[in-house]
């Protein structure tokens, strides 16, 4: 009997692959993806543990344990390494401060707008940003920004005018402006589109709730705290778990486009570090070790924020 069973099972089985067979295609190439650009790049890991000789590959090259670890946090590197790993941490807090409720404010927004069509257009604006590549995105504001002995920038000159900056400050070359410069071109281009999951919790919530309010002669405002965030309160804790696991992946191609030797001191991140040291001085194994120690240390951020989000609310990945 069981081996029938087994036999129907396979049967049904095989029937029902016959009956999707598209969906298993597409299901099959994003694992594939998964496999060549996620799982397999894995392998170079081991370079972190080498003195990396492109002559002998990464098999052949030298085993060396943990030493680029120690170069890295106590020895030749680590002043470069920890301010590195400072401003990473900096802002990293920064984007989820300020970062991370924008797009929530934003999709409350869209959702209070009347007019479908109008609503349209404020997002498409909002969302556009995220579409352009990144160097057309700094180049544009730099070209906002950049002051020199013929030319001011539009924000510079506003900024001056405000009283905001002195008279000859140029802020690509002022430390103290990087990461101000830095946070407010990353909510310009990734707001708008970081709204839509969240647009998309509000409005698959139920107007009776809301006119339940109105009857009690609730607010707008009472409306958000009592209807509208505690509805996508568990979409809010599993976009901020995800959220934390990349707080430490601060984009290096941002960071290279607008730093130079003048901001290493709040600019350079370990993503920095890593493209300098592993592309630039060609130490391989050295910027290989950052990168682990950045991504062990994510991992380790997610699975506590994971625990701490099942023990609050009850909402987790897994």
């Amino acid at each position: 009997m069981e081996g029938f069973r087994q036999r129907g099972t396979f049967k049904q089985t095989v029937k029902q692959i016959r009956k999707d067979y598209v969906l298993y295609i597409f299901v099959g190439i994003l694992l594939l993806w998964y496999l060549i650009f996620e799982y397999l790049p894995m392998g170079g890991l081991l370079l972190a543990f080498k003195e990396y000789d492109p002559s002998l590959g990464i098999m052949g090259s030298n085993f060396i344990g943990a030493s680029k670890f120690n170069d890295l946090m106590f020895n030749a590197y680590q002043s470069q390494f920890w301010r590195a790993f400072r401003n990473t941490f900096q802002i990293s807090i920064y984007n989820l401060v300020f970062g991370f409720p924008f797009p929530i404010v934003l999709a409350i927004l869209f959702s209070d707008i009347g007019s479908n069509f109008f609503r349209k257009i404020v997002q498409t604006i909002s969302y556009l940003p995220h579409f352009i590549s990144e160097v057309t995105i700094t180049g544009l504001v730099i070209f906002l920004v950049y002051k020199s002995t013929t030319s001011t920038g539009v924000i510079a000159n506003l900024l001056y005018v405000l009283n905001w900056i002195p008279k000859d400050t140029k802020i690509l070359d002022s430390p103290q402006y990087f990461k101000p410069l830095y946070i407010i071109t990353g909510l310009w281009k990734e707001s708008g589109y970081s709204s839509i999951v969240y647009f998309a919790a509000v409005m698959g919530i139920s107007p009776v709730m809301y006119e339940a309010l109105k009857v009690d002669g609730g607010s707008k405002l009472q409306e958000i705290r009592y209807v509208t965030l505690p509805s996508i309160a568990p979409m809010i804790t599993v976009m901020l778990i995800m959220r934390i696991g990349r707080m430490l992946n601060v984009g290096y191609e941002r960071i290279i486009l607008l730093y130079n030797s003048k901001t290493y001191e709040t600019a350079d991140v370990i993503s920095s570090f890593v493209y300098r040291m592993g592309l630039e001085n060609g130490n391989t194994s050295l910027g290989t070790a950052a990168g682990m120690f950045n991504a062990v240390l994510g991992f380790v951020l997610v699975i506590g924020a994971n625990a701490i989000g099942k023990k609050v609310s009850d909402t987790s990945l897994w």
